[in-house]
């Protein structure tokens, strides 16, 4: 077995563990053989979301699909904090690079949301969820987070587990502070608005919410996509695994 870290990280929904023989699918053939140029006995490293990561031998090639065959774990699983992104889906790029950099940044669940200025009204949950298994193959992260369906924030709102708490990004806080010196950790969620920002009316219900923190990110407004990874930072940094 080669020492060297393989090139390749590829994400697979199937046990891992040792000797254990991995299907490769269509998709996963073609990435491998045709655009990677791997052949049999080339080295690659797999995770599965919850058994760590494992180095893997091709066992078998072939157009429709092949096999990998693990040898040894690589790295232990390791999981993010218990943390929550919840968001507006905005343009089409924006929102794919929100869901990427949740997965980069240690987001266990992300949550797309319908408020009053949503400008889209639709998500393809299998999109984000790809783009959330390639941040994470391309990190180096042993977890990919679950991407929920599009969901109207009331809705969200009213059933919204006692215990965990939220971080409500404010734009008319801007300037005044993160207000995070105080917060206690646990379950948390963070919450990012919509382009045209929040209504009064939802300003108000979430300033009234128990379990709400509301946070200005800095002097300037900042756009949905940067508010995202600045409050993920902020987050983090403060109460999360960054430490």
């Amino acid at each position: 077995m080669s020492d060297t870290r393989p090139k390749v990280r590829l994400y697979v929904e199937h046990p891992l563990a040792a000797l254990q023989s991995v299907p490769v699918n269509r998709a996963q053939a073609h990435y491998l053989f045709n655009v990677m140029r791997l052949a049999e006995c080339a080295e690659v490293a797999v995770f599965n979301g919850h058994d760590g990561e494992w180095r893997a031998r091709v066992a078998e090639t072939g157009k429709r699909g092949g096999r990998l065959d693990c040898l040894a774990q690589s790295a232990p699983q390791r999981d993010p904090p218990d943390l929550w992104l919840l968001f507006a889906p905005v343009k089409k790029a924006r929102t794919d690079f929100i869901v990427e950099k949740a997965a980069e940044m240690g987001v266990a669940h992300i949550l797309p949301v319908q408020t009053a200025f949503t400008n889209s009204e639709r998500v393809r949950e299998d999109r984000l969820r790809a783009h959330a298994v390639e941040a994470a193959e391309q990190c180096g992260a042993t977890f990919v987070p679950e991407v929920a369906g599009l969901e109207k924030l009331d809705r969200v709102l009213a059933d919204w587990p006692p215990d965990r708490q939220l971080m409500f990004c404010d734009e008319g806080r801007a300037g005044s502070g993160a207000a995070l010196a105080d917060a206690r950790p646990g379950p948390w969620a963070v919450l990012i608005g919509p382009e045209g920002g929040f209504s009064a009316k939802e300003r108000a219900r979430l300033a009234a919410l128990p379990f709400a923190v509301a946070v200005g990110l800095g002097p300037r407004i900042l756009r949905a996509d940067t508010a995202a990874v600045a409050a993920l930072t902020l987050w983090q940094d403060r109460l999360g695994d960054w430490r």
